[in-house]
């Protein structure tokens, strides 16, 4: 069956084939350090050191501002050529620290997402603590951006707690999940919180943890991943999620292979490139949440 053949509830808008959702991880000031009084220094760098406990990682300090300083300028000013929204997954302390950014992604109608209040492992907390996580982040960003965040990223790995805690506080969707290209619906304690899957694979993260894969072999796979989602969109909604990070793709020679990106998606007709919140409310709308039918996958 053809696009044009599909009913309006099975479809994205306008009939598009596919969602393109680019998330942007905003975390830059928010990373671990002895200066902020953590016992290490962020282990997660492009030099590849560990450090000591309670040794400054100064030059990766540094390599963290360059996604501020440089990165993110770029970012904003190859979404704002194209007319196109991001969703910024956004450590809370991060926006704070950088008020003249956060307010150019604010102007620029992107939306933030929360992933915590620092860039840290929620997974290893007990409940309170993580409730309080939650809380915090989101009653910054409401302060930071002037909109309160309904959707949650997590740093790597969420807990046995985490969904409950999102519902509890009135988040509607939750990104921690890798098992689909669709969203789908979950429910705690009888309350439903849409799952909208991230994907590891098309994330520019690829760049640290395997600096063979270079930003050719990226674009090539995440060029191949869209072709081949878009192809499936003929007969049923696809969604790609492209994880971004103004740190690692801001820089110059990676960027280039974004814009490429960019220009080859929007080269092809039937595409939807949307901000999370968007994508959720859409599918909330036209495959509303069903009491037991929920399930670890697509609802029927």
């Amino acid at each position: 069956m053809s696009a044009e053949g599909r009913s309006s509830a099975d479809t994205w808008p306008d009939r598009a084939r596919i969602a393109v959702s680019l998330v942007v991880n905003f975390e830059e000031g928010s990373e671990q350090s002895p200066k902020e009084g953590d016992r290490y220094a962020e282990p997660t760098d492009e030099f590849g050191v560990t450090m000591k406990q309670g040794v400054r990682n100064v030059a990766n300090e540094s390599a963290f501002q360059y996604g501020l300083k440089a990165g993110a300028p770029r970012i904003l000013n190859l979404l704002e050529e194209h007319g196109l929204k991001a969703t910024f997954t956004s450590a809370a302390l991060a926006l704070e620290r950088a008020p003249e950014l956060t307010a150019r992604i604010v102007a620029g109608g992107h939306e933030f997402c929360g992933h915590g209040y620092r860039w840290m492992h929620q997974f290893k907390m007990d409940e309170q603590a993580e409730r309080e996580f939650i809380r915090k982040a989101a009653e910054s960003i409401a302060r930071s951006t002037g909109t309160r965040p309904v959707g949650w990223l997590s740093r790597y790995m969420c807990s046995p707690n985490t969904r409950r805690l999102l519902v509890e506080q009135g988040f509607t969707y939750h990104m921690d999940d890798y098992s689909d290209d669709l969203p789908w619906w979950d429910a705690v304690d009888g309350k439903p919180i849409l799952v909208s899957p991230s994907a590891l694979d098309t994330n520019d993260f690829k760049f640290w943890l395997n600096p063979a894969f270079g930003p050719e072999a990226w674009l090539r796979y995440l060029t191949d991943s869209f072709d081949q989602l878009y192809e499936e969109g003929a007969t049923a909604p696809r969604m790609l999620s492209v994880g971004l990070h103004q740190r690692m793709i801001g820089r110059p020679g990676r960027f280039r292979n974004l814009q490429r990106f960019v220009r080859h998606m929007l080269g092809h007709p039937g595409v939807w490139v949307a901000t999370r919140r968007e994508i959720a409310e859409w599918w909330a709308q036209r495959h509303p949440y069903q009491a037991g039918a929920a399930r670890a996958g697509r609802q029927a």
